[in-house]
């Protein structure tokens, strides 16, 4: 399945992979692809991701990430390495490959995930496989309510998510010791840009037969920056439900702390409400780079305390819960002492 988008430039029609590189060899974009995996039944989560960075000024980058999270040890263990892109290789229309830095990963329909990262003497090792989730569930999903905002210059920072149901089976080795994954759940996402948001909370979680997906964002336009926007989607089954007007402010209600997202919308599809609670749960920092040289925090969990409410207008409400399943993200201008950047 591919995405019909519309080129802001040529005002042509065109078919986009969700996961093919926009990146054309110019100066000032980053772009990245990232994967998510949660075991259910312990709070054990890894998170991969492959960059490419190209600043204004200065060679451009591939970068692989991997955070391993392990809420029983008080763990979250992050490393990243860099080399030149020359040595990397992204996707496009017809390959779905990512090779840098020692990681691999395949993302078609029947993906894999192999690669291996070290940082202070202890490494990170996993050798994975993942297919999405039948039906809708697992089918390609965006936030963004127009298929054009992918392609036009606004915003300046755009996201997919080609897979936001997957089921993985493998293992990984941490510090030596090698955990069975066999079922553990997550998801794929791709997002790329001139540059990273100002600041936002994001978030993503699996269920077990649904998933929600969400941001409240602010985005810097004509100079100046919005106030809090907010999105939200959610497939329980085979139904679809989007809270996705984003210039609704009065629909939207938002709140985070350091290490809490809540959210609570109302719209044509009826009514939603998500929080998300990484208070005891480890924590990671990852310092990200702006193409002109800024540089932005994110603070990441993936394995928040997650509830759900929805109430649609034309069906049953319901509601789903995850222990330790939920994906919790903040970019913000500064870092924290309390937690070490990476």
């Amino acid at each position: 399945m591919l995405f019909a988008s519309r080129r802001a430039r040529s005002g042509r029609s065109a078919t986009v992979s969700p996961w093919a590189s926009r990146w054309q060899g110019d100066r000032g974009h980053v772009e990245s692809w990232f994967l998510r995996l949660n075991d259910p039944d312990q709070p054990r989560a890894l998170w991969v991701k492959a960059t490419i960075f190209a600043p204004l000024t200065g060679p451009a980058l591939g970068e692989a990430w991997a955070i391993w999270f392990d809420a029983g040890k008080s763990v979250a263990w992050a490393a990243r390495q860099s080399a030149p892109v020359e040595g990397a290789a992204f996707p496009d229309s017809a390959c779905t490959d990512v090779a840098c830095c020692g990681l691999r990963v395949g993302l078609g329909r029947d993906g894999r995930a192999v690669g291996s990262l070290e940082r202070a003497g202890v490494e990170c090792r996993f050798d994975l496989t993942f297919q999405p989730e039948a039906g809708l569930l697992g089918a390609h999903a965006t936030l963004f309510p127009h298929a054009w905002m992918l392609e036009a210059p606004v915003p300046r920072s755009k996201t997919l998510t080609p897979w936001p149901a997957l089921r993985f089976d493998g293992s990984v080795t941490f510090g030596g010791d090698t955990v069975d994954v066999r079922g553990w759940r997550g998801m794929h996402g791709h997002n790329w840009g001139r540059e990273h948001a100002e600041e936002y909370a994001w978030g993503q979680v699996r269920f077990d037969d649904a998933w929600v997906e969400g941001f409240t964002a602010r985005v810097r336009m004509a100079g100046r920056l919005t106030p809090p926007i907010s999105c939200l989607v959610v497939r329980d089954r085979d139904r679809e439900y989007r809270w996705d007007a984003l210039i609704d402010l009065w629909r939207q209600r938002a709140s985070a702390t350091d290490r809490t997202w809540t959210l609570a919308l109302r719209g044509p599809a009826g009514e939603v409400d998500l929080s998300l609670d990484a208070t005891d749960r480890p924590l990671a920092c990852l310092a990200y780079a702006n193409p002109d040289g800024r540089t932005r925090y994110c603070f990441n969990s993936k394995l928040a305390r997650a509830v759900l409410h929805v109430r649609p207008r034309d069906a049953a409400p319901f509601s789903r819960t995850s222990e330790h399943g939920g994906a919790l993200e903040f970019l913000r201008p500064s870092a924290d002492g309390a937690v070490e950047v990476i």
